[in-house]
């Protein structure tokens, strides 16, 4: 069961929940965390619209990967650490109020980190995060034993090692600071493959798959929003009413499909070991991450067609169809294929992601082309999945 909104003690130990808990779903505190986590998205997303309005696509795109990736990690590492240990007392929570403090500093220094170069500010947050949860594991490994508490040390020693090392960043010359940047987000990818050797820790699968569903659902609020802005700016400059529209029209019907699309098979029945787990969680880098840039497009597609972005239709296009079809390509990679039962139903994805892209060179028109691609796409794919199974059909 989740757990009430009162705090069950003001320090309890902090032993494993059973990761065959009946109805477990995700805490008020949980939840808050997510909204707060957004916060951090948005700012990263906001900085992708100026940069690719601009004509930047390069730093713009690498900025927000470097950002969206401590954000995410942040996320994720509290994510799965909570569906093991979530005891919801006092210190509990303090330590996670300390965690969303963390990312809203990062998110008060994406701008700097866009504009200038300047990662103080986002590093500070993100090791305020860090160190928040190197306390949670030091806590698990002061109430348990043996290889239980031999895997909370390695979590910890790894956290705090890693983030010594971004600390060190700071001081780097900026010709060597991607590298490093790229070797440390490694680093950290690497400390939970290390730690969960010979213990796993007691994730609940249901749970995970909620959490994970929860967070797309809100990153692909901010697609809502962008749509939201294309119909006011529509109202404002009347000679670009039908395109703003179509803008509006097409990516309101993308997120519509991309959430039938990501939430049409059960997730969790993925989660059978920790192979297939680590494939999964991480993966969702990329489906997260693009979900969001989904909404980033949007604006800068708005912005092209009012003449704020000094960028081909074409570009402002593919700013919306690129993240889309790499929405739609990791979603069937990471969970969809595995749900589906003949080639008609396998090849649909991968032949929505080609026609999505195409629907690039469509310009000003192809947001909406999108839309309509992905729409029918989700309407074919419930077609298919409405026949009877074959053996069904063979039975007399």
């Amino acid at each position: 069961m989740s757990h009430p909104t009162a705090p069950t003690g003001l320090l309890r130990r902090m032993t494993s929940r059973s990761p065959h808990e009946q109805h477990r779903s995700a805490t008020p505190l949980e939840l808050f965390f997510d909204l707060c986590f957004v916060v951090a998205v948005a700012q990263a997303g906001v900085r992708l619209v100026h940069a690719f309005a601009e004509g930047h696509f390069g730093s713009g795109v690498l900025g927000y990967f470097l950002v969206f990736f401590a954000i995410w990690w942040a996320w994720v590492n509290f994510t799965w650490f909570a569906s093991a240990y979530d005891n919801d007392d006092v210190f509990y929570r303090l330590a996670v109020l300390v965690q969303i403090a963390g990312v809203l500093v990062l998110a008060a220094g994406v701008p700097r980190a866009f504009d200038d170069g300047d990662w103080a500010v986002c590093i500070a947050g993100y090791v305020v995060m860090r160190l928040a949860m190197t306390c949670q594991w030091l806590r698990v490994a002061r109430h348990n034993t043996g290889a239980e508490r031999a895997t909370a040390l390695k979590y910890a020693v790894g956290l705090a090692l890693v983030q010594v090392g971004w600390f060190v960043v700071l001081f780097v010359p900026d010709g060597a600071r991607l590298s490093l940047f790229l070797v440390l987000a490694a680093a950290e990818l690497s400390v939970p493959l290390v730690a969960e050797r010979g213990f796993h820790t007691p994730w609940h699968p249901h749970h995970v798959a909620e959490r994970y569903g929860l967070f797309t659902i809100i990153v692909l609020g901010e697609t809502v929003t962008a749509a939201t802005i294309a119909v006011q700016e529509g109202l404002d400059e009347h000679e670009a009413l039908g395109e703003l529209l179509s803008i509006a029209g097409g990516g309101l019907l993308i997120v519509f499909a991309a959430w039938w699309i990501y939430f049409a098979v059960p997730a969790q029945e993925r989660l059978t070991s920790m192979r297939r787990a680590v494939q999964w969680g991480y993966g969702h880098l990329l489906i997260l991450g693009s979900a969001a840039a989904i909404g980033a497009g949007i604006e800068v597609a708005v912005e092209q067609v009012t003449g704020q972005a000094h960028i081909s239709p074409v570009a402002a296009t593919g700013a919306v169809t690129v993240p889309t079809a790499l929405f739609l390509f990791t979603s069937w990679l990471l969970q969809a294929r595995h749900f589906k039962r003949d080639g008609a139903e396998k090849a649909l994805m991968p032949v929505t992601v080609l026609a999505v892209l195409s629907c690039t060179f469509l310009g000003n028109w192809g947001v909406l082309a999108a839309g309509l691609v992905m729409s029918a796409s989700v309407a074919i794919g419930v077609s298919l999945s409405a026949r009877p199974d074959s053996d069904t059909l063979r039975k007399p």
